[in-house]
């Protein structure tokens, strides 16, 4: 197949073209390469892909109309993984212009580009922050989430209900994959674990909150690509048994499903970081701090419907996870 794949040096868009890669399909990878993290770190995943035969980097802004539409105009895509997006729940109360440029007109930008040329299947990255304020766990795709807790979040439900939209009026399917805590090698520097490392190995204190009562679904970067993967080849169909009068958030009576996409066994925070000094063979100094705004306590991923869909359930140990990223991290920073 050809797919575009967007943010395509950002870490999970890396993995995914690599996978893409070796399996013999086209990729053209699209990026903007903004300094949101460090630059160095997008161009040094872009030199494990860019001289392979089949892969084409485009370095154009999501939110760019007319650039977005003339390359859907001058390509074919078979199908599309929008994994483009400003990231970052705390971010979101910094620079929230960001997340309504990237997030809202970007993804509009995507879907427009899709309907027009026809694209078999979109899957696109939601993410487990639109459960914002449930507190009912494992956290469902059945469930509704109304209540979102950063306008992150809340640009991620957006973007939900938009490709619902294209998938009832122009019969487009649309996968949106709600991702719980990615992690691993080439990962990003603003994610706990990699903030975690950077610190201890340079003698600093972490920045622990909510007093280490946190527990997040860490979900290792391999478990992620299988799950794209494997969504990606089973195209969005439209539930026969859907109905108006219990509408089911997850599906539709259009071409559109949801998945969650975790590990479906929450951590303790504070058995991340043991876990972590196991590895580095350092013992961390922690600054403890409160729950931080937008912040949730705890993640866990109902990932029944993944698993019944597609065959496919993660099931990485965090042991195993984060030693691999402990090796990649001292091999590529030379610590």
């Amino acid at each position: 197949m050809k797919v575009l794949v967007t943010g395509a040096a950002g870490f999970i868009g890396f993995h995914l073209s690599q996978r893409l890669l070796e399996r013999g399909d086209e990729v053209v990878g699209l990026d903007n390469l903004n300094d949101y993290y460090d630059v160095n770190l997008k161009y040094a995943r872009l030199t494990q892909i860019e001289n392979k035969p089949n892969f084409r980097l485009v370095k154009t802004d999501l939110a760019d109309r007319e650039g977005i539409a003339d390359l859907f105009r001058a390509e074919s895509f078979d199908r599309v993984v929008n994994l483009a997006a400003q990231a970052g729940v705390r971010y979101s109360l910094i620079n929230p212009h960001a997340y309504i440029d990237s997030n809202l007109q970007g993804f509009i930008n995507i879907l427009e580009g899709c309907r027009h040329a026809n694209v078999e299947h979109l899957v696109y990255a939601s993410s487990s922050s639109v459960y914002g304020a449930n507190t009912s766990m494992p956290f469902s795709v059945h469930d509704n989430v109304d209540h979102p807790l950063s306008l992150y979040a809340a640009s991620k439900k957006a973007n939900e209900l938009m490709a619902h939209t294209y998938s009832h009026l122009y019969a487009l399917p649309t996968t949106g994959l709600r991702f719980f805590t990615v992690y691993g090698p080439w990962g990003r520097p603003d994610m706990a674990l990699f903030l975690f490392t950077r610190a201890i190995l340079a003698g600093e204190p972490i920045d622990v909150f909510n007093y280490g009562k946190m527990r997040r679904d860490f979900t290792y970067i391999d478990d992620i690509v299988e799950g794209v993967v494997r969504t990606l080849d089973h195209t969005a169909t439209a539930n026969p048994q859907w109905d108006g009068a219990t509408p089911d958030p997850g599906t539709s009576a259009a071409p559109y499903r949801l998945y969650n996409i975790g590990n479906n066994n929450p951590v303790e925070l504070m058995y991340l970081i043991k876990v972590l000094e196991e590895k580095l063979g350092v013992e961390a100094q922690k600054n403890w701090l409160p729950l931080q705004p937008g912040d949730v306590p705890a993640t866990y991923a109902d990932v029944d419907a993944l698993s019944a869909d597609v065959g496919f359930k993660p099931a990485t140990p965090i042991e195993v996870g984060v030693e691999r990223f402990v090796t990649w991290y001292r091999e590529f920073y030379k610590k």
